[in-house]
């Protein structure tokens, strides 16, 4: 009797396991449309226009470089000092707005842009070094920190920089290697806002008015949604139901044979 206690007690724990793996998986599955619903949130007021041209912001890390022929003139004790050994197109160097709002850019020293557009921060850094830094300055500015979400049926999900002032659905799509056969290309949405202040677009890919609304140009910090069609939705189901009952079936299994071996 000792003996069928010890395979009984291991029988057992073989049926705790394969519960546990089902409720670990069912959990996942709640998560994952639990995400799919906030995502696609049919209550979020409506995006319907273009957005607003961005703003530099804290933190934001900027690209600059002067496109003019380089030739520093620095104003020193004893007379100015020509440097025309950069007389070449210099490569673009990257600085990180700090929290104080500023930019520390060489010789200027630190330099408001938070709250500026980039065309505006180009021509207020522009027009300080041309006045006693730089003769005839080009400065070419890029934000490099501006990144959207993409989600759902795409090939390659994840996070994309804007590299484009005018980046749209369509563009962003093609980055993240196109939708997958599971996609929905009627329900692409655009979730826009943030946590505090999300609106929503959706956008029918099949529709060219839809996909010309000036709204689908991106904007940084946008969510991009790709839903399932309704065929791969079918087959999630019932992959679904197999796979809840191929446990119950194990289980069932198990407990005929510790019955079994129980009346020994």
């Amino acid at each position: 009797m000792a003996y069928i206690n010890k395979k009984t007690k291991g029988l057992l724990a073989v049926m705790c396991g394969v519960l546990l793996m089902a409720n670990a998986s069912c959990s996942y599955k709640q998560n994952q449309v639990l995400f799919e619903k906030n995502a696609v949130n049919e209550n979020m007021p409506p995006i319907t226009s273009a957005p607003p041209e961005y703003k530099i912001e804290t933190q934001d890390v900027l690209q600059m470089r002067n496109l003019q022929d380089i030739s520093y003139v620095y104003s020193v004790p004893g007379g100015n000092v020509n440097s025309s050994s950069a007389a070449s197109v210099p490569q673009a160097q990257t600085y990180q707005v700090e929290n104080d709002s500023t930019v520390a850019l060489p010789v200027l020293g630190k330099v408001k842009v938070a709250g500026l557009t980039k065309l505006e921060a180009a021509n207020k850094i522009q027009s300080l070094y041309a006045k006693s830094v730089l003769k005839n300055p080009i400065i070419e500015l890029k934000i490099m920190s501006l990144k959207v979400a993409v989600f759902g049926e795409v090939r390659n999900p994840g996070s994309y920089m804007l590299v484009s002032d005018k980046t749209t659905l369509v563009d962003m799509i093609a980055q993240a290697g196109g939708l997958t056969e599971k996609a929905d290309e009627k329900t692409v949405k655009i979730v826009r806002g943030g946590m505090a202040n999300a609106r929503a677009l959706t956008i029918d890919l099949n529709d060219f008015r839809s996909v010309s609304n000036p709204a689908t140009i991106l904007q940084s910090k946008d969510v991009i949604y790709v839903a399932q069609n309704k065929r791969a939705i079918k087959n999630e189901k019932i992959q679904d139901i197999s796979t809840l009952a191929q446990p119950g079936l194990l289980l069932l299994n198990t407990a005929l044979l510790i019955i079994t071996l129980g009346r020994r």
